[in-house]
């Protein structure tokens, strides 16, 4: 029962409230009597003491417990503090939450495989490998499916040949799973992950190849890449194993081909098509345009022909014929898209795709969340591209000098003489594709920036390559010269690039190979203009000696081990002062000053250069957490790895741009890099994923989980 000041003062006999009332009547000021007043802060306590019982009992409930008692409820149920990198464990209640929902079902094959899907944040899946063993099946628990020898008329078996979705019978390996050298013996669970993301990108036009109008490929800059699977949720519980429908892993060319057999199929029962996507997850939609600026036309599941386009030596295969009953042939492994010849008199249609590809983090433009890195305000101009103006250079012409312009769509956005922008003293352009959007801007020229004293400069969210040649060895994608004009010195004060991609080589073939290696993609000739790089791709980088840059969680490709990567003007002196934190740079490095290198892999060659790795000013700065190539200049280190002999390596899935593992460690690379960085992550550009973090809290998890008797193995798939 609950009580308050009046309910108390009501209680008492009539005689006691109208004494105190009287009492009350000869103050100066209207208050209660010191009897009511006496009651009132009785009742406070009371209260208070009420709702301390309230909390008592709430507290015995993770759900509603204060926050200062989790800690104890989990140490109750023996609950082990992870890092908590990934989101459905970033919050400790939901955390310890989940352990007690788990504690249920401890044990259980289904349980392993969600906290390694939760713990990670990665597409997961859990295997019982005796499950997968040619052995004499216990009659009282036979599995009818498990076959001694495969059935090749089905592709099934040969496609998932040793991946986590193997449905084989394999001979016992008796070598040990923890150390991820056997897999199928009885005591042993395998969780396979999928550390790479399935990024979207819709309604982009295919690129077309050169001379041949009935081929494209899905990449805006023209090279070969393979789509991904977009991963159908299992939901907060999983209630079934994953499938490959579930994980974001490479589409394969017969789990296209059933998914469009099964959409035509359901079409023919349902006697309709309202949808006109296929692929797992809805992963995949084409769409034919008959002229330029016209209407999209989406081509059906059933008018696709998946095949294998590939031929000899980058040529083209299996190519329709003018006879064939479908609209396009696609080739998922690839990234391609063949069409049948037209009729006669008519001309080949364009080809809009939206798809999905492989990347390892947010870094470089996408359509993830990027609004948080906005730096436009709201009083300023924005201008839309298109819709208020039809390319960017009339957005930028249409600026006073300050403003936004944003590009609204994942489109191909071409200027033909290149950009200039310049930006009034005091003033502030940001230039940035919208939250959501992961446009293309294609130059025939140079983005060149110029602006008056203080002026800033932003690039967000963009891709940035160019269909022209170089006008000379320190032409680049972004340049900012040192004069606006003759006698007039170029004040810009900063230069921001966030989420961006400067193509490294500014275009790329068609097997992904630099069009122009070595050249720069950025270019800072004003002195006193400070560069900082976010989450960005860029090529070499050309900074003058009375510049600076710094640049964090960012990939620098010189394209090589002896290319180019920080230097001067010349490409070959001393840059301006430089910071680099949690960075993969490729290539050699000349700066006057190395003012930090934090978290970094420097991967470089020795050439004609003095050192790969050369700092002039050596008394200042600082390196630490990072690898250096083999003779390295530079200042003071710390708890750095040299390259030399007996040293670990970093072990990349590739070096070219545009591949799904570009710059990504393989998790079998020496700890001393994988794990070398100051909080115990991975030096390089990917630190900021915390891979690292996010395998030690599965480990953490599965020694709690697993049954008595049985090991385990992680196994990357992607």
């Amino acid at each position: 029962m609950s009580f308050d000041g009046e309910k108390l003062f009501s209680l008492l006999p009539a005689l006691y409230r109208l004494r105190d009332a009287q009492l009350a009547q000869t103050t100066t000021q209207p208050a209660l009597g010191p009897l009511q007043s006496l009651l009132a802060v009785i009742a406070q306590q009371i209260a208070a003491v009420e709702d301390d019982l309230d909390q008592l009992y709430d507290d015995q409930f993770i759900e509603t417990c204060a926050p200062w008692v989790i800690p104890y409820i989990g140490d109750l149920i023996g609950y082990q503090p992870v890092n908590g990198v990934a989101s459905a464990v970033a919050s400790p209640r939901a955390a310890v939450a989940d352990t007690i929902s788990f504690r249920r079902r401890k044990g259980t094959v289904l349980v392993l495989e969600q906290f390694a899907r939760d713990v990670t944040g990665w597409g997961a899946h859990a295997v019982e490998f005796f499950k997968r063993l040619a052995d004499t099946q216990y009659m009282n628990h036979i599995r009818p499916h498990n076959y001694y020898a495969p059935d090749l008329r089905r592709w099934q078996p040969p496609e998932y040949m040793d991946t986590a979705f193997d449905a084989t019978a394999h001979k016992v390996d008796v070598r040990r799973i923890a150390v991820e050298r056997g897999r199928y013996n009885i005591q042993n669970i395998g969780i396979f992950l999928w550390s790479l993301t399935a990024y979207s990108q819709t309604l982009t036009p295919a690129a077309p190849v050169a001379n041949n109008p009935l081929c494209f490929r899905f990449s805006s800059l023209g090279r070969d890449i393979p789509l991904f699977n977009n991963p159908v949720t299992q939901g907060a519980d999983i209630t079934a194993p994953a499938e490959p429908k579930n994980v974001p892993d490479r589409l394969r060319r017969h789990v296209l081909c059933k998914d469009i057999d099964d959409y035509d199929k359901s079409v023919a029962a349902n006697k309709t098509a309202t949808t006109v996507y296929y692929g797992a997850g809805n992963s995949l939609i084409l769409y034919t345009q008959a002229q330029a600026n016209g209407p999209l036309a989406p081509v059906l599941a059933g008018a696709i022909q998946i095949c294998d386009l590939s031929g000899p030596d980058g040529h083209w295969a299996n190519m329709p014929p003018a006879t064939s009953i479908y609209t396009a042939a696609i080739d998922p492994l690839l990234g391609r898209i063949a069409l049948p010849p037209p009729a006669a008199g008519s001309s080949s249609p364009a080809v809009v795709a939206s798809y999905y590809y492989g990347f390892s983090g947010d870094m470089g433009g996408g359509e993830y969340a990027r609004a948080s890195s906005f730096t436009g305000t709201a009083t300023q101009t924005v201008i839309h591209v298109p819709g208020d103006q039809p390319t960017v250079q009339a957005a930028l012409n249409a600026l006073p000098g300050d403003g936004v312009v944003e590009i609204t769509d994942s489109g191909l956005h071409v200027e033909p003489l290149g950009v200039q922008v310049n930006v009034k003293a005091n003033g502030h352009i940001e230039l940035r594709a919208r939250d959501g959007a992961h446009p293309t801007l294609i130059l025939n020229g140079e983005m060149t920036v110029t602006g008056g004293q203080d002026a800033v400069f932003n690039l967000n969210g963009l891709l940035i390559t160019s269909n022209g040649s170089p006008a000379g060895p320190s032409s680049a994608l972004v340049h900012v010269p040192a004069n606006v004009s003759i006698n007039n010195r170029n004040l810009l004060s900063h230069l921001v690039i966030t989420h961006c991609t400067l193509v490294p080589g500014w275009a790329l073939m068609p097997q992904g190979a630099p069009q122009h290696a070595g050249q720069p993609t950025l270019v800072v000739e004003a002195a006193g203009t400070q560069t900082a790089v976010q989450k960005s791709i860029l090529g070499g980088v050309q900074v003058q000696a009375f510049a600076t840059a710094s640049i964090s969680d960012s990939i620098v490709d010189g394209n090589g081990l002896t290319g180019v990567a920080y230097a001067a003007l010349d490409g070959s002196s001393g840059g301006g002062a430089l910071t680099l934190q949690g960075c993969t740079v490729i290539g050699k490095v000349h700066a006057t000053l190395l003012s930090l290198v934090s978290n970094c892999i420097l991967w470089a060659g020795q050439d004609a250069w003095k050192a790969p790795l050369w700092a002039d000013r050596r008394q200042e700065g600082c390196v630490r957490f990072s690898y250096l190539p083999e003779g390295s200049i530079a200042p003071r280190q710390y708890e750095c790895v040299a390259e030399g002999p007996g040293t670990p390596e970093p072990l990349f899935e590739s070096l070219r741009y545009g591949d799904p593992g570009y710059c990504k460690l393989f998790s079998n690379t020496d700890d001393r890099v994988r794990r070398g960085a100051d909080d115990g992550g991975e030096m390089g550009g990917f630190h900021f994923l915390l891979s690292p973090q996010r395998e030690t809290d599965l480990r953490v998890r599965m020694l709690e989980y697993l049954p008595v008797g049985l090991e385990y193995g992680i196994f990357y798939q992607t």
